[in-house]
């Protein structure tokens, strides 16, 4: 089996830089025929020319110019990885993978991330899927963290962390005539259409509780673990959707749609899950830090003055 050689590459990307031989072996410092021993034993590993001879230089080839991409983030990795094992900041691009639960609200995925969206630096990758696939991501190394609806169970075999990053009221929303029905919660609900979230979902569990408990049964219109889609079900006008408020906010002030109750019992929660890694992705940190930091400006605001005392 043809192995990759690392110096390999890094002399690829000098003639590459170059498109001349004699050029890139003079920054190397070795010798042109040193090097050019060097660049056919890469392309006799990777079975293909990856320069053409021209009388001008050379000129890459289409397997030279794939190649040459794969080579330039590989020695960007190398690079990040020295950093992180000698525990330097990252000059360099750094990259933040996030796994997103299907059923998070995407104006929350955005406040949380914004920070980072805004540093120049940094390159971030979002991944959607069901939580269990994303923490399986994530112990693989594939993501660096997973925003969820929900904690994760920690045992001996996943030593990760759930971290309370905010917990948003729940609602039932619909198009502005549905507030003129004056339907009463839970007790009027009698086949009353709704939009839910899917049976995965604590406020799900929560809404049908209520409701057994009140003797109601609504009429089911339609179930989703998209947050999204939700939203624009309920923008159809046919039923009232149970949401976070944070999810239809814009619908709400641009007043598309209208909230009808508030349900004080149901709490959406908004969880980031984190490994327990010697070496963790530094900005996960920063932006757990800051929700913490503004989900306890947000609780000693809601304290009474008289409590406060």
């Amino acid at each position: 089996m043809p192995f990759l050689n690392y110096h390999h590459l890094r002399y690829f990307r000098f003639i590459a830089r170059e498109l001349n031989l004699t050029r890139a072996a003079e920054k190397l410092n070795l010798s042109p025929p040193a090097l050019s021993i060097q660049l056919k034993q890469l392309e006799e590993s990777l079975g293909h020319p990856l320069f053409e001879r021209e009388r001008s230089g050379l000129k890459l080839t289409e397997a030279g110019r794939l190649a040459l991409g794969y080579a330039e983030e590989i020695a960007r990795s190398g690079e990040e990885l020295m950093d992180v094992m000698q525990h330097r900041p990252h000059c360099g691009q750094q990259i933040l993978r996030v796994g997103a639960v299907a059923t998070l609200s995407r104006n929350f995925l955005l406040e949380f991330l914004r920070p980072a969206l805004h540093m120049p630096e940094v390159e971030t990758v979002i991944r959607s899927g069901a939580q269990r696939d994303l923490l399986v991501a994530m112990h693989a190394h594939e993501v660096d963290m997973v925003l969820s609806n929900q904690s994760a169970r920690r045992d001996a075999g996943r030593p990760w962390h759930s971290h309370l990053l905010a917990e948003q009221p729940v609602s039932l929303v619909g198009v502005p005539a549905w507030k003129k029905k004056r339907l009463r919660f839970p007790e009027g609900f009698r086949d009353i259409p709704v939009i839910l979230p899917s049976l995965e979902s604590n406020t799900r569990a929560a809404f049908d509780r209520l409701t057994a408990a009140a003797g109601a049964r609504p009429r089911i219109l339609a179930e989703v673990d998209d947050m999204a889609m939700l939203r624009l079900l309920a923008r159809e006008g046919e039923g009232l959707a149970l949401v976070p408020t944070v999810v239809v906010r814009d619908e709400i002030e641009s007043g598309i749609l209208v909230e009808t109750h508030r349900i004080p019992q149901i709490q959406e929660t908004f969880y980031a899950i984190t490994p327990s890694r010697r070496f963790p992705n530094p900005i996960v940190g920063e932006l757990v830090n800051r929700m913490a930091e503004m989900k306890n400006r947000t609780s000693k605001s809601r304290i009474p003055a008289s409590q406060k005392r």
